[in-house]
C-alpha cells in the first residue's frame, strides 16, 4: 500500500508469492552484477598500475640497452686500436720495418762508443725510450744490498721502450722484482734489460733493430711507480748506462 504525504488517494498493490520470489531475485542479481562491476573494476584498476610499472621498467630496461649499445661500441673501439697497436708492435715477417720500429739515423741519447769487444753498429748505445723520462736512480755498485745495476727512469705508463741497440730477445717473462722484462743480447758479451714493462711486444728469439719499440712501460714487479729500469751487462757485470747512452737534453 502506498499512502501520499500530503494527502491524494491511496494506492494498494498486491504481489503474489510468485511475483516476490522474482522481486527478491531481480534484487539479489542487481546486487550481484554491482559486486562484479565493482571487482572487475578493482581488476582493471590494479592490472592498469601494473601496466604503468611495466612501461616504467620497459623505459629504464630501453635506457640500459642504449647504454650497453653505447658501451658495447665503445669497447669495440678499443679493442680495434688494441689490434692495430698489436699489428703495429707485433713479431712482423716483413723485413722492411715502419720508421716507428727503424728510426731515421741520430736518434736521441745516442753515442757512438767502439772497442769494447763488439762492433760499433751493434753496441747499446742508444736511449732506450722515446722521451728524456728523469732519473730518479743511478748505478750503485759495493755498498752490499745497497746495490742498484743500473738506471731508474721515470715515464708516464705506456710509453716506448726502445732497443739500445740490435740484438736478439734472450730471455722475457715475469719476475717477482723486475715484473714484465725483457733481456737482450747484442754480441761481444754486451746485453741489456729492460724491466717494469707493462706488456712485451717482441718474441723469444726475434731479432730487433736499434730503435725497435720492444716494450710499453708500466709498474709492474716490485716497483712504487711507473719507470723503467735499464741495464747493460759485459759479460755478466753490471756498465754505468750513462757512460753508454746519453739522456736526450
Amino acid at each position: 500500500m502506498f499512502l501520499p504525504e500530503e494527502g491524494g488517494e491511496s494506492r494498494s498493490v498486491r504481489l503474489s508469492a510468485k511475483g516476490l520470489r522474482i522481486l527478491l531475485l531481480g534484487g539479489i542479481l542487481g546486487v550481484l552484477a554491482v559486486a562484479v562491476m565493482g571487482v572487475s573494476w578493482w581488476f582493471l584498476a590494479v592490472e592498469a598500475s601494473r601496466g604503468w610499472e611495466m612501461e616504467a621498467l620497459v623505459d629504464s630496461l630501453q635506457e640500459e640497452r642504449v647504454q650497453i649499445l653505447a658501451l658495447a661500441r665503445q669497447l669495440e673501439e678499443v679493442e680495434a686500436g688494441y689490434d692495430h697497436i698489436r699489428s703495429l708492435f707485433g713479431p712482423q715477417a716483413d723485413p722492411v720495418a715502419p720508421d716507428l720500429w727503424l728510426p731515421p739515423t741520430g736518434l736521441p741519447g745516442s753515442r757512438n762508443i767502439g772497442g769494447r769487444g763488439g762492433s760499433e753498429e751493434q753496441l747499446p748505445t742508444t736511449w732506450p725510450l722515446t722521451e728524456a723520462g728523469y732519473v730518479t736512480q743511478a748505478l750503485i755498485e759495493g755498498g752490499g744490498g745497497e746495490d742498484h745495476p743500473g738506471l731508474d727512469i721515470a715515464i708516464p705508463t705506456d710509453s716506448y721502450v726502445r732497443a739500445a741497440g740490435p740484438g736478439r730477445v734472450l730471455r722475457m717473462g715475469e719476475d717477482p722484482t723486475y715484473g714484465f722484462f725483457l733481456v737482450l743480447e747484442h754480441g761481444g758479451g754486451y746485453q741489456t734489460i729492460y724491466a717494469h714493462n707493462s706488456i712485451i711486444l717482441v718474441a723469444r728469439g726475434q731479432n730487433v733493430r736499434r730503435g725497435e719499440v720492444i716494450a710499453l712501460t708500466g709498474s709492474t714487479g716490485r716497483s712504487t711507480a711507473p719507470h723503467l729500469h735499464f741495464e747493460i751487462l759485459l759479460d755478466g757485470l753490471p756498465l754505468d748506462p750513462l757512460s753508454m747512452v746519453q739522456q736526450p737534453g
